[in-house]
C-alpha cells in the first residue's frame, strides 16, 4: 500500500511537472528575409536583424554575406507574440565577437510592418532626408603644392575636388547629412588596380580628414573635400596620378570601417573630363548601389 501510494505521488508530480512545462513554452514563428545587394563584410563583422517591439529592439538573429551577394540564412525563428507586435525591422552591422547586446550605431536598413510585410530601405543611414535627389560637382585641380596666393603649377589634372572652384572653391555636393556610424568617403579608380581613397568626411565645407597623399607647400587644402595625388603612392599606383577619364565616386562606409574598399553604398559616381578648374565635372544618382528587399513575417 505504501509503494502504491508513493507511485501515485510520483507520476501525479510528473504529469503536473509536464503541465507546468508545456505551459511555459514560448510559441515561435518563422521571419523571413528577402534582401538583395548587400555584400561580403569580411571576417569581423555580420549582419543582424532586429524587430522593434514595444520601442525596444529585439535580435532576430546574424547572417553573413558571400562574395555572390548570397545570405547564409534567410529564415528566422523568433517569439510568436514578440512578432506580431513588432512595428519595425532593422538590419544593422556588427561585429563577429559582439559584446554588447545592443544594436550598433551602424543600422543599414529598415521599414515599418504593413501586416506580414515590411519593406525595407536606406533610412537609418541619414539623420535626415534620402538620397533620391542626391547629386554634386567636381573640379581637377592641384591646391596643395601651390604657396598660398601664387598661382597654380599647371598641373590641376593630379587632383580632385568636390565642388566648384573659386577663391575660396565652395561646396558642391548635395547629399543628406548621415547619422551616428556612418561617413562619407571619396575615391577615384584606377582601372587594373583598384580605388583610390581621397579621405571621409560628414560635412561638406571643410577639408576631410586625410591628406596622406597631397603637397607640401600647402597640404591642408581648401575647405572642401578632395585630395591631390603627389606622395606615397599605395602599392600598385603610380603618382602623380592623372585623374582625367577616370571614374570618381563618393560612397557611404560604416564607421568604425571594415574594409579599406568602399562600401556597397556609392550614392554619387562621375567621370572626370579632360579640363581642368574651372571646368567642373557632374556626380549621377547611383541608386542601383542601393540594396533592397523585403521582411516577412
Amino acid at each position: 500500500m505504501i509503494k502504491k501510494m508513493f507511485l501515485g505521488l510520483a507520476l501525479g508530480f510528473f504529469a503536473v511537472s509536464c503541465s507546468s512545462d508545456d505551459d511555459a513554452t514560448v510559441a515561435l514563428s518563422s521571419l523571413d528575409v528577402n534582401l538583395s545587394g548587400l555584400e561580403n563584410l569580411g571576417a569581423d563583422f555580420v549582419y543582424e536583424g532586429w524587430i522593434i517591439v514595444d520601442g525596444s529592439p529585439v535580435s532576430t538573429g546574424t547572417f553573413t554575406v558571400n562574395d555572390a551577394g548570397a545570405l547564409s540564412r534567410t529564415s528566422f525563428t523568433v517569439d510568436a507574440a514578440q512578432l506580431a507586435s513588432a512595428t519595425t525591422f532593422v538590419l544593422s552591422i556588427e561585429p563577429t565577437v559582439d559584446p554588447d547586446p545592443a544594436p550598433a550605431p551602424t543600422k543599414l536598413l529598415a521599414g515599418d510592418f504593413s501586416g506580414t510585410t515590411a519593406t525595407v530601405g536606406l533610412d537609418p543611414v541619414t539623420s535626415s532626408g534620402d538620397f533620391n535627389n542626391a547629386s554634386g560637382v567636381f573640379f581637377l585641380r592641384t591646391p596643395t603644392d601651390e604657396m598660398p596666393g601664387s598661382m597654380n603649377n599647371g598641373n590641376d589634372q593630379y587632383g580632385v575636388w568636390f565642388g566648384t572652384p573659386g577663391m575660396p572653391p565652395t561646396s558642391g555636393l548635395n547629399l543628406p547629412p548621415l547619422a551616428d556610424g556612418w561617413k562619407y568617403e571619396g575615391w577615384v579608380v584606377v582601372d587594373g588596380v583598384g580605388p583610390l581613397t581621397t579621405g571621409t568626411f560628414t560635412g561638406f565645407t571643410s577639408v576631410d580628414e586625410s591628406n596622406d597623399f597631397s603637397g607640401t607647400e600647402n597640404n591642408v587644402g581648401p575647405p572642401i573635400p578632395g585630395e591631390d595625388f603627389f606622395l606615397n603612392a599605395p602599392t600598385g599606383f603610380t603618382f602623380p596620378l592623372d585623374v582625367r577619364g577616370r571614374t570618381v565616386v563618393i560612397s557611404v562606409e560604416p564607421s568604425p570601417d571594415n574594409s579599406p574598399a568602399p562600401f556597397l553604398l556609392k550614392p554619387l559616381v562621375g567621370t572626370a573630363g579632360t579640363a581642368t578648374a574651372p571646368a567642373t565635372n557632374n556626380f549621377n544618382l547611383n541608386a542601383s548601389s542601393f540594396p533592397t528587399g523585403t521582411i516577412v513575417r
